[in-house]
């Protein structure tokens, strides 16, 4: 096999933080309105990014016979994903109010950390 599960889970956990550093800094450059957020590169690399996230996850799965409708810290972790994609594209393309776009822009970084804390303690009521 190509990659090893060890490798998969470095790749994966350091395109999270890729993923989140990119999202925070493009907050950022959006409230300043910063000519950095219409760079090429910033409008390419998330995308790019988060392709090799969610194909390491995939793999890794597959890889460890995980199966979300058996795992629910990973169904969890999956509905997770598209609530933080949901908001994320609201601050980003949809919201046309600033109030909406911080609103929306926390609120994804807030389900961010849901996402990491389940998928450290295995636990999709990590909050109770």
């Amino acid at each position: 096999m190509i990659f090893d599960y060890l490798t998969l889970k470095y790749i994966h956990v350091t395109s999270v933080i890729i993923s989140y550093t990119l999202f925070l800094l493009r907050g950022i450059w959006m409230f300043r309105s910063s000519p950095l957020l219409r760079q090429r590169w910033v409008k390419i690399t998330p995308h790019v990014n988060d392709t090799i996230l969610l194909l390491s996850a995939i793999t890794m799965a597959v890889i460890a016979h995980r199966n979300p409708l058996v795992e629910h810290w990973l169904a969890a972790k999956i509905i997770g994903l598209l609530i933080y994609i949901v908001l994320g594209y609201t601050a980003f393309k949809l919201a046309k109010v600033r109030q909406t776009k911080v609103i929306t822009w926390i609120l994804a970084q807030v389900v961010f950390a849901y996402i990491v804390l389940v998928a450290l303690t295995k636990n999709p009521l990590v909050f109770f």
